[in-house]
């Protein structure tokens, strides 16, 4: 078996020992991909493949407002509280955080592993709930920043 094989096979021990669901199983469907010699897709699945993860996961926060379960009275009312507006705050900053992880991935996709590695510890040791990569791209990417403002760099 290659390297990439078993990190893949790791990668599914970790997420099922670590309670991750999503990287157990997207490390099983790379390995079937590799397994079944489908490689030639895995450049798609990496240029399109957080689009479609990011496509996805808006239709699900989408569908109270399709379902109807999300009344105007309830988008009225996300102004009219504090808590509304919270909300609000909380999702603009999250994002932003969110494209800055974008960005960070762009240009150092290398760095999903220290990612996955520090979710699956988070997961495990922290009793987290795993978010992906993106968010945790954000807070990296914020937390970056402020450690090269602080060393001057």
């Amino acid at each position: 078996m290659m390297t990439g094989e078993l990190i893949l096979v790791g990668l599914i021990v970790i997420g099922l020992i670590g309670r991750s669901p999503i990287i157990a199983t997207a490390a099983c469907v790379l390995l079937a991909v590799k397994l079944l010699h489908l490689s030639r897709f895995l450049p798609s699945i990496e240029r399109r493949g957080l689009e479609l993860g990011l496509l996805f996961l808006t239709l699900s926060v989408l569908v109270p407002f399709a379902s109807g379960k999300v009344q105007m009275k309830e988008l009225i009312a996300a102004f009219n509280t504090w808590p509304g507006w919270l909300a609000l705050i909380g999702g603009a900053v999250a994002a932003y955080m969110n494209a800055k992880g974008l960005d960070l991935l762009k240009l150092d996709p290398q760095m999903v592993v220290g990612l996955v590695i520090g979710s699956i510890f988070g997961i495990i040791f922290l009793r987290g709930i795993p978010v992906g990569p993106l968010m945790a791209a954000g807070i990296t990417a914020i937390l970056y920043k402020l450690f090269k403002l602080m060393s001057g760099g």
